[in-house]
């Protein structure tokens, strides 16, 4: 069933057309609504999620779910982290942004774009889950020119191998130019030194000048085990984007959350359809690969990543750059208080 906007609804409801009523409409739509908001399952099978409940006068469905609201509903806040589970990569991601509101509420017409994946090393594919899904990117990218984007640029400085050839190993450039977008060279002349007044121990570091000069920045990590800080999500993706990364070596909890403070994605979308448990974050044994067909979105880096470690079988507090970003004020990493709208798209 196609989608049916309200004012389309309300069109149609004043003028009597058609015999369809308020519950056929609803008994066509599929989506599951959930109800409860657990952590993520560690094992590759996920436990069905309960009916769809009765509708009332003044509940708030959101918007992925499918259901029209009635005219007598009253709006509730969206979701602040959205999980989409057991679909295709581009099913999985435009759920979740739909559930945020629509990528219109990042992207706005005209806009400028980066998206950050991760594209770590230059001699794997995606299959062994040390680089960021690449049709979870390049659907980010055909949704940021579906909502009028002016321009997307995909980037990152891989440690292993040259950026050119991380690009097409990883299957990124491939998907991303198909979208219509640009895999841009993160070039060393336009680091710029970059003070960051917030900072408790990275005070000034060295932040590649398209970053901090783009409209909007969209966050894409692989969800993966990392031998120094345990696990690599969508804040330590963002040592991508400096020029001295092993600067922060020192002090990595604090030194993640420094640059947090500093690079703020609008969007962070976790890409968890395959994650990489052992022997991160290059990897290399698909033994150590797990296949969750799952995708983790939210404007809350810190939440986001929160939601992410149960993946692993962690707590936020299992891990330092969550702990010291909350108490930063940074995000939020009370998962039991969170509104967290899990979908499964298999259902």
């Amino acid at each position: 069933m196609g989608k049916l906007s309200r004012r389309d609804f309300l069109k149609i409801a004043a003028a009597g057309a058609g015999a369809m009523t308020l519950s056929a409409i609803l008994d066509a739509c599929r989506q599951t609504l959930p109800t409860s908001l657990p952590l993520a399952d560690t094992s590759t099978s996920f436990p069905q999620q309960p009916a769809t409940p009765s509708i009332s006068p003044g509940d708030t469905l959101p918007a992925a779910t499918g259901i029209i609201p009635s005219p007598t509903d009253t709006l509730l806040p969206l979701p602040d982290v959205v999980v989409t589970r057991m679909g295709e990569p581009e099913a999985l991601v435009r759920q979740a942004i739909a559930a945020l509101g629509g990528m219109e509420k990042f992207v706005s017409n005209g806009a400028n774009v980066i998206v950050k994946p991760n594209i770590c090393v230059a001699y794997h594919t995606y299959e062994y889950a040390a680089t960021t899904n690449p049709w979870v990117v390049g659907t980010l990218v055909k949704m940021c020119y579906e909502a009028g984007a002016a321009s997307v640029r995909v980037m990152d400085s891989p440690f292993g191998g040259t950026q050119q050839k991380a690009y097409e190993i990883s299957g990124i450039k491939e998907q991303v130019e198909a979208a219509g977008g640009e895999m841009a060279k993160m070039l060393p002349y336009k680091y710029v030194s970059t003070q960051n007044p917030t900072a408790v121990a990275m005070k000034t570091t060295a932040v590649y000048e398209d970053i901090l000069n783009v409209d909007v920045l969209i966050n894409v990590p692989i969800a993966k085990q990392h031998g120094s800080s345990r696990l690599t999500l969508g804040m330590k993706n963002l040592m991508g984007v400096i020029q001295n990364r092993s600067a922060l070596h020192g002090y990595l909890g604090q030194g993640i959350a420094d640059l947090n403070a500093l690079i703020k994605p609008q969007l962070t979308v976790v890409d968890a359809v395959r994650i990489l448990t052992a022997h991160g974050p290059t990897g290399g044994n698909l033994a150590d690969v797990k296949k969750l067909d799952t995708v983790i979105a939210s404007r809350d880096v810190v939440a986001a990543d929160s939601y992410a470690s149960s993946l692993f079988g962690m707590k936020p507090e299992d891990l330092d750059y969550i702990v010291i970003g909350t108490s930063m004020g940074l995000g939020r990493s009370d998962l039991q208080n969170l509104n967290i709208q899990v979908i499964q798209l298999d259902v």
